[in-house]
């Protein structure tokens, strides 16, 4: 049987479709079906009733561990993130002798180097830190003797090998979070325990607007010196 939507042979719309994850935490509730359920179990016998309040326990049990692996996700994504603000604290203070930039741009990074950063603050620091990178790119593009300078290499590929991390982090963090807001509607069992527990869905890690916006734009960065406004703009906001 052939597919429903057939890529070769269906009209294709080119200019595609944009989505966005919805910045929305959803509370797990039952209604009255569930609790019936739970009463003819106890009709049917102690031991039926018996099975699934230990099945609770169990799903409890492995509610909570997922939470512990949702922040021990976040906090690898966390240490990544401060590695990152201190390699490009170093690439702009070596560029920053170079060619004049705002001393203070560079001093501001260093807010963020505290960590523990919750899940807002998280997915900002690291699209300011995206763009931050993209300018520093420009910046060398421009002055291909920067690139030449032994301490710029080694930072920059520093950077390379934290973003590669940071990224397979991520992918780790929205793993372990799709699989908690798929597991707590699960019913019987792990819905009841969610729903007496008020557990809600979580929000994958995603990147700003503006960060979407500007990876649409093919000349977004053409211009040197607005891909440095922006460097500074970023930081220090």
């Amino acid at each position: 049987m052939a597919n429903e939507l057939d890529e070769t042979k269906d009209p294709i719309r080119e200019e595609g479709r944009d989505v966005h994850v919805i910045d929305k935490q959803l509370t797990v509730t039952v209604d009255w079906r569930s609790t019936f359920f739970q009463v003819i179990l106890w009709i049917l016998g102690i031991i039926p009733g018996i099975v699934f309040a230990v099945m609770k326990i169990k799903a409890r049990s492995h509610l909570q561990q997922m939470q512990q692996k949702i922040q021990h996700d976040a906090s690898t994504i966390d240490n990544y993130l401060q590695n990152r603000v201190t390699i490009l604290t170093n690439t702009a203070s070596l560029l920053n002798k170079s060619i004049e930039l705002d001393k203070t741009t560079f001093a501001e990074i260093a807010k963020y180097r505290s960590g523990n950063f919750s899940d807002a603050e998280r997915g900002e620091v690291a699209n300011k830190l995206a763009a931050a990178e993209r300018a520093i790119n420009i910046a060398l593009e421009a002055y291909p003797d920067l690139r030449a300078h032994a301490d710029i290499q080694t930072a920059m590929q520093q950077n390379a090998y934290t973003q590669q991390e940071i990224t397979a982090a991520r992918e780790a963090y929205n793993d372990t979070v799709q699989s908690w807001n798929t597991l707590i509607y699960q019913w019987p069992t792990y819905r009841i325990v969610a729903a007496k527990a008020k557990y809600t869905t979580r929000i994958p890690f995603t990147v700003s607007q503006e960060i979407r916006e500007a990876a649409e734009k093919k000349d977004f960065f053409a211009n040197l010196h607005f891909a440095l406004d922006i460097f500074k703009n970023l930081l220090l906001t």
